[in-house]
């Protein structure tokens, strides 16, 4: 796969590339390299940094080879200018033993990561008390019914993460991740009620959705260990602590984070980078549990990490024993799916020894309902099943506009604009309280696969912004000539530390008790902020989104508008997650070629996390 292919909007990255393969061949030149091997290392240079700007960790010398070369021509050449070395030497540019050719900057990010993750698996807890074995049976005993003798997966994840450092929970929507928090931090509390817990996501809106959720969950937590459960959650960001140096945060390795369990959701979402440094600060002796989908996207920043964190599900023997005895399940139920990557006998897949568990059963929607079944058969990359399903419209839950023209048709723009009917009721209704504003408006999305053309966020919502604006003309504070407008949703593009925004939060514009307009966010302690419209930072309107700045969020209902062509982000993992965005029903409008496409274009991430995990854990 080109490393161009994930992104195409590099013109930037591009320039970036070319100056640093530029200063690459100088560096090569004054350490005396052969003049004959400076056009492969600047072109190999370039690719790699480009590799990197489209989400992509490294390159595959295989992918650079030129026609009339070899892979093993290239890399003699690469070797021979001095600057690139066999990893881990001191050299800007390294390749590994599988002929990936890394930025050393990502290289070391990979090899720090893969050894912190792999020695916290290797250091497991003690066995957990008796008072928490009573308490994880009591908290799961409603399952046993419904389950009929089957294995209650999250009673084996919570017994897992309890005596475990290292504990990696995959599950799509609705499979019951934050019930699973619940107890296990029920249990945890029980025994220690001062364990120091903190909750953290990738971005403001998840992690606000996860403390939600958790609080939607604390009834089933035992009252006198529901108060002490963490009242507050974080952005990664904030949680690390920001500094004015962009990519250094107050808390690493040598001021590592006063806590002694960190819970992280949707961490599908994070890349390389954030992921080691994430690590790095995290004190020897505390619980690290990662919750996510690892069928979603990727991070938007270069890796795939908590994809290949799951690679490999299985379980010994000796862990199987334990959880059948901590849970009273018996041992040949407790039985993992296999390995993404089947590695060869009898080695495993990664090291994370018993330290994944992936939930498959969704409490949300039945496998066999339209969003779980339409949601199957797009993972399973089976396009004219979908296809040939949808076109019987069977199912309520969701919808097929089949709509091939280059802009959206007349019923599809009918729809996008009857989506919002129910908010722009609530606008008019608006007495001054937010929260049922903001309850019409998500209960209804738009997301799209790219940003430009009649198909992307931009023209999408400059069509409903008008809309808005016809619908609301006697809305209070509506002001012809101002883009800016009472019920105007808004989602920030970028971190502003000083006003706590962040990127991906979303507000809406109301009028303050005197008629002025102002932003209105939740604020995650509780209650509204207002600003004033010209204080935010970048912003965009959002009633449309990209499927990416959906990933975290929830919608009873959601449209899915395809691209007018196949492009190259519209990939299995993105129609997927805009898909499982949806709590109630899913509209799809697009091209019949777009939708098989996509089904059929899984998103490659270029990494060799799972080889540095592997010599982390000794394994050859």
């Amino acid at each position: 796969m080109n490393p161009l292919d994930l992104r195409p909007d590099l013109t930037a990255e591009a320039d970036l590339a070319h100056g640093f393969a530029a200063h690459v061949v100088s560096w090569a030149r004054a350490a005396g390299a052969p003049d004959a091997c400076l056009p492969r290392l600047r072109a190999a240079a370039m690719r790699a940094s480009l590799a990197v700007a489209a989400g992509h960790v490294c390159v595959p010398l295989a992918q650079l080879v030129a026609e009339d070369e070899t892979v093993a021509g290239l890399r003699e050449a690469l070797l021979a200018s001095g600057v690139v070395g066999r990893a881990p030497e001191p050299r800007p540019l390294l390749l590994d033993a599988a002929d990936r050719l890394y930025l050393r900057r990502h290289y070391d990010w990979e090899r720090r990561l893969a050894a912190a993750l792999v020695a916290r698996a290797a250091s497991p807890l003690p066995a957990p008390p008796p008072v928490t074995v009573e308490r994880l049976g009591e908290l799961f005993a409603a399952n046993a019914a419904r389950l009929a003798g089957r294995a209650d997966w999250q009673k084996l994840a919570v017994a897992l993460a309890l005596e475990r450092r290292l504990t990696v929970i995959s599950g799509g929507p609705g499979t019951g991740k934050t019930t699973t928090v619940a107890a296990l931090l029920a249990c945890l509390l029980s025994a220690e009620p001062e364990l120091r817990v903190a909750l953290a996501a990738p971005t403001g809106k998840a992690a606000a959705r996860m403390l939600d959720a958790l609080r939607a969950r604390s009834a089933s937590v035992p009252e006198e260990v529901r108060g002490r459960l963490p009242q507050s959650s974080h952005t990664l960001h904030r949680l690390l602590g920001v500094t004015p140096q962009p990519g250094r945060f107050r808390h690493h390795a040598g001021n590592p984070l006063a806590l002694d369990v960190l819970i992280v959701d949707e961490a599908s979402m994070l890349d390389l980078a954030l992921a080691t440094r994430l690590v790095d600060a995290l004190p020897p002796h505390a619980r690290l549990i990662l919750l996510g989908d690892k069928d979603q996207l990727a991070a938007v920043e270069a890796g795939a990490v908590f994809a290949e964190l799951c690679a490999d599900p299985s379980l010994d023997a000796s862990c199987v024993a334990r959880l059948a005895a901590l849970t009273g399940t018996p041992a040949g139920r407790i039985a993992p799916p296999p390995p993404r990557r089947a590695p060869p006998p009898p080695r495993r897949a990664t090291p994370l020894a018993d330290s994944v568990v992936w939930f498959a059963e969704s409490h949300r929607f039945a496998a066999d309902s339209g969003i779980g079944r339409l949601a199957a058969g797009i993972n399973a990359g089976a396009g004219d099943e979908v296809l040939a399903w949808l076109r019987e419209g069977g199912d309520p839950s969701v919808e097929w506009l089949a709509d091939d023209a280059d802009a959206p048709r007349a019923a599809v723009l009918a729809r996008l604009e009857q989506g919002y009917a129910g908010y722009f009721e609530a606008l008019r209704r608006h007495d001054g309280d937010p929260a049922p504003v903001f309850a019409a408006f998500d209960a209804f999305r738009v997301l799209c696969a790219v940003h430009g053309g009649p198909r992307g966020i931009d023209a999408t919502n400059e069509r409903l912004s008008r809309h808005a604006r016809a619908a609301l003309a006697q809305a209070p504070g509506a002001v012809a000539a101002s883009p800016w407008y009472a019920g105007r949703p808004v989602i920030v593009l970028k971190n502003d530390y000083l006003l706590r925004l962040y990127n991906g939060d979303v507000g809406i514009c109301l009028p303050d008790a005197h008629g002025e307009l102002r932003v209105v966010f939740p604020d995650p302690a509780g209650g509204w902020r207002e600003l004033a419209p010209l204080r935010l930072p970048a912003h965009d309107t959002a009633f449309a989104m990209t499927v990416h700045k959906a990933q975290g969020s929830e919608f009873a209902k959601v449209m899915v508008l395809l691209p007018a062509t196949p492009v190259k982000v519209m990939t299995r993992e993105l129609l997927y997650t805009g898909v499982t965005r949806a709590a109630r029903k899913v509209v799809l409008a697009g091209p019949e070629a777009v939708l098989l496409a996509a089904c059929g274009t899984p998103t490659v991430r270029e990494s060799g996390l799972i080889d540095r995990m592997i010599e982390a854990g000794g394994q050859v």
